[in-house]
């Protein structure tokens, strides 16, 4: 947990020099430490920076991981240091300002209501080891593992593919990937094998 505190000083320091690449890398790297731990306490603060490093491209990422971060706060009863406040909402006004007031608006709370662990899921996917095996549970991606860990819970495709914001096509096509990784034909059989890996 020490190295993930760090990590944090490390990224603050970063966005100071206006290095948004190492300050990601290093935020990531802090979240992937805490995910297993759910040393949350950090992590508003970690999606707070990737959300104004996602900005520029990917505005609705953005804006859920703003909304994410505040839950967090809320949930945790965190707060965020006063010297921070007003580049925190200069993010927030930019992005508000890319978007319509639907669209900010509704991504916002698709990021508030994740809970802590999907939000951190949620900020490093597709950012973890990429020297996997071919077969088996180590094969499958991070965003494999949400994917069985949703269908292990009982949710259709659809209601998946709203927890993790892509759509029902990509779903399936996840779950292809997943069937033919773990060697299995059925919904029934990866829930088993998802109940069996906890």
């Amino acid at each position: 947990m020490f190295r993930c505190l760090a990590l944090v000083a490390r990224v603050r320091a970063h966005r100071a020099e206006g290095d948004q690449e190492r300050a990601a890398a290093d935020a990531y790297e802090s979240l992937a430490i805490a995910a297993p731990m759910s040393g949350y306490l950090c992590a508003p603060d970690l999606l707070e920076c990737l959300s104004e490093t996602a900005a520029d491209g990917a505005t609705s990422h953005a804006v859920r991981l703003l909304g994410a971060a505040d839950a967090m706060r809320q949930h945790f009863g965190l707060v965020r240091f006063k010297v921070h406040d007003d580049e925190h909402q200069a993010l927030v006004t930019t992005l508000r300002n890319a978007l319509s007031d639907g669209e900010f608006n509704a991504a916002w709370a698709e990021g508030a209501a994740l809970s802590a662990e999907e939000a951190v899921a949620y900020a490093l996917r597709g950012r973890g080891e990429r020297k996997r095996p071919s077969s088996g549970w180590a094969a499958l991606t991070p965003t494999e593992l949400d994917v069985v860990r949703l269908v292990g819970e009982g949710l259709p495709n659809k209601d998946i593919a709203t927890r993790l914001f892509v759509s029902p096509r990509t779903v399936q096509s996840h779950l292809r990937h997943v069937y033919n990784k773990l060697e299995v034909t059925s919904r029934v059989q990866l829930a088993q094998e998802s109940a069996r890996h906890g």
